[in-house]
């Protein structure tokens, strides 16, 4: 059983790998008023997140470097599960619908994402290995 949202991780303010954006940064409260503020954190954190500066140790480090910002961010530890959870879900989602991806990809996600395991959610962890053939 899959255990992921059934709605996208769209980029509303974007990510660092996909730069179209569905609403500007500086119109935050529109989203927190359609969501609520903590999701709408999450969505800014999951789009701020420089992936090359925060992937490899946030395991060990616990913190995001925001793009947006510039500057690094600490989450606490539910806004950094749901950070976790969000980003695996998202490449398991690419990997699904481009199964080339996991191909290419594989062999980093698997690394990655098994360093993740202590802070990610069990069931999304199991989802990825199930994915990406562990």
């Amino acid at each position: 059983m899959t255990c992921r949202p059934q709605v996208s991780p769209t980029p509303v303010y974007g990510t660092d790998g996909f730069d179209l954006t569905l609403l500007g940064r500086t119109d935050r409260a529109v989203l927190r008023d359609l969501v609520g503020a903590d999701a709408e954190e999450l969505v800014y954190l999951y789009g701020g997140c420089d992936r090359g500066r925060s992937w490899r140790e946030l395991a060990t480090t616990g913190e995001v470097f925001d793009r947006f910002a510039g500057q690094v961010r600490t989450p606490d530890e539910t806004q950094l599960r749901s950070l976790v959870d969000l980003s695996i879900v998202n490449e398991l989602d690419v990997v699904e619908h481009d199964p080339a991806m996991a191909d290419r990809h594989g062999a980093y996600f698997r690394e990655l994402f098994a360093s993740w395991a202590p802070i990610a959610s069990e069931q999304v962890i199991r989802d990825a290995q199930r994915v990406l053939r562990q």
